[in-house]
């Protein structure tokens, strides 16, 4: 994708880096400063929302650039599912996912000198039931160890999905397709 604007990523998320440049977009990371904290009766798309405007925010937006900030969670039976604080944690998380269907939820804000627009993605995944063994298997990786509802569907959790219903890229992520709906406002601007 062509874009006149400089885009600055406002994410250290080495994810969210590979699926720009595997999209053809340029950008420059800056490390944002957000607040990733769940505030009393957020929900996940609040949440997401919240933190992706936030992290947008925390960085400037000089004429001529966009600033992408992003925030990914996995809801699951009423709980929001960040990264999980260890291997007993990201193994209880894997353990709730089993056999089960959960959001992932990532929450996206453009933001330019002119504009901002803010959106959220959700895609449902269904997981096949998992053995303990399986689950100890693959927290031992330390896949899951930095990654919101402790599994990465690009790597070992693959086997582990069995469907998903909706963006591909969002359960990596970042929701590539709307990402570059909502860029391609911006081109008028500059």
């Amino acid at each position: 994708m062509e874009t006149k604007q400089k885009l600055i990523l406002a994410s250290t998320s080495p994810r969210r880096a590979e699926l720009l440049r595997s999209a053809g977009i340029a950008f420059k990371v800056i490390r944002p400063d957000a607040d990733e904290k769940l505030h009393a009766h957020e929900t996940p798309v609040e949440y997401t929302v919240r933190t992706a405007r936030e992290k947008a925010e925390s960085v400037q937006a000089a004429p001529g650039t966009v600033v992408l900030g992003a925030d990914t969670v996995v809801a699951a039976e009423g709980r929001i599912l960040g990264k999980p604080a260890g291997a007993d944690d990201a193994a209880a998380m894997l353990r709730l996912l089993s056999g089960k269907m959960h959001e992932v939820i990532t929450g996206v804000c453009l933001r330019s000198a002119e504009k901002t627009v803010c959106f959220h993605t959700a895609t449902a995944v269904l997981f096949r039931e998992l053995s303990d063994e399986e689950i100890a298997a693959y927290v031992a990786t330390g896949d899951p160890l930095d990654k919101a509802g402790a599994y990465a569907i690009q790597n070992g959790a693959a086997g582990m999905v069995r469907r998903i219903d909706g963006s591909y890229s969002n359960v990596v992520g970042l929701p590539l397709c709307e990402v570059i709906e909502a860029l391609s406002s911006f081109a008028s601007e500059i």
